[in-house]
């Protein structure tokens, strides 16, 4: 029929961009970013999976009579390596995404 799309081509690159899609998944496992809060005295490292690798907390910051303090630098430290984390994870699919999407016929997302 004319004007439908070629459906072996189309399946073609979904396939291929699952593919890469998955080697970019593997790779988000062992990229890292740090959140740092404190002036770098509470430091959270997470992956690009979202997922907490380590905690660093200076000496300096541990003080039993501030137990909140403390508590309150390793939440920020943890969201901001959560939040540079799924910066880098976006890109990185992007990049796939951005890369195979507009490539295949009828398909329009947008701000691609």
């Amino acid at each position: 029929m004319p004007g439908l799309p070629n459906m072996s081509g189309m399946m073609k690159q979904i396939q291929k961009m699952q593919e890469e899609m998955a080697r970019v998944q593997e790779e988000l496992e062992r990229k890292e970013v740090t959140g740092e809060a404190g002036g770098g005295m509470v430091r959270v490292t997470a992956n690009g999976r979202q997922q907490i690798r380590k905690v660093a907390i200076d000496r300096e910051v541990v003080n039993p009579q501030d137990v909140e303090m403390l508590e309150d630098l390793v939440a920020a430290a943890v969201n901001k390596a959560l939040e540079e984390s799924a910066k880098m994870a976006q890109a990185e699919m992007g990049k796939v995404a951005g890369g195979m999407l507009p490539n295949i016929p009828g398909l329009n997302l947008p701000g691609m």
